[in-house]
């Protein structure tokens, strides 16, 4: 099946998990990443029993504080 992943589309096995794609595209510090599918936010709670469907967006975001 085909997904995009941050913009790029890609071919991913059929019915792979959230937790499977994360650790497939090596996301940086996992824990602290927002998950955003088809442009809905994913809840901390619900990642593990996320199944990834064909024609997904999903994008990784990290947000940042700071500033003056």
């Amino acid at each position: 099946m085909f997904i995009t992943v941050g913009g790029e589309r890609k071919e991913v096995k059929d019915g792979i998990t959230l937790p499977e794609l994360i650790e497939l595209e090596k996301v940086e510090t996992p824990e602290y990443v927002t998950v955003s599918i088809n442009e809905e936010f994913i809840a901390k709670e619900q990642i593990a029993a996320t199944v990834i469907k064909d024609g997904d967006n999903i994008e990784f975001l990290y947000f940042m504080g700071g500033g003056q």
